[in-house]
């Protein structure tokens, strides 16, 4: 047990006349209260919450999320439906690939603007210009007819675009349920 002077005279005295001493006739038991003594480097405030911090976190974290749902997207035109095949297989994406839908009637789509053929030439050569061995995908409607897929292909071909890949779908087995 500590001695009252082993404390820091006022302090001691303080805790024992204040708390203890007061606390001991009432209850019977001994009770010591910090809630009032203000001892150097200990605050009696209660912490908060800084909002700045705060908001930049949910910020960075509601980028974060648009940001991979808009690279989640893989520029999927609905009306859409790609061939299949059997030797079909996903492959991963790689970041800032083209990919060029090519509706049933013929229309160009990239990210989800119709653009004309000249349009879509323009694109891909300043594509081509700013990154060198840009990987394209094309995503052709299984009825769409292939002049409309050759088209796209010598587009491609014309702006230096060699890293062409078609999306297609697996062909699932019959009989496998």
């Amino acid at each position: 047990m500590c001695r009252p002077g082993a404390m820091g005279g006022e302090l001691w005295e303080e805790l024992w006349e204040g708390s203890y001493g007061k606390e001991l006739g009432k209850t019977g038991g001994a009770r010591m209260n910090f809630s009032n003594v203000n001892v150097k480097g200990i605050s009696s405030k209660l912490p908060t919450i800084q909002m700045a911090p705060l908001i930049d976190v949910v910020f960075l974290l509601l980028i974060f999320f648009m940001s991979a749902s808009i690279f989640y997207q893989l520029e999927t035109e609905i009306s859409i439906t790609v061939p299949t095949a059997k030797e079909s297989a996903e492959i991963k994406r790689a970041p800032g690939e083209v990919i060029i839908n090519i509706r049933k009637d013929g229309t160009v789509i990239v990210n989800q603007r119709q653009l004309s053929h000249e349009g879509l030439e323009r694109m891909l050569h300043r594509v081509s210009e700013l990154y060198s061995g840009q990987p394209v995908i094309i995503r052709a409607d299984c009825e769409t007819y292939h002049k409309n897929v050759i088209k796209v292909l010598d587009i491609c071909a014309g702006a230096g675009i060699w890293n062409v890949s078609f999306a297609t779908m697996k062909e699932e087995e019959k009989g496998a349920e």
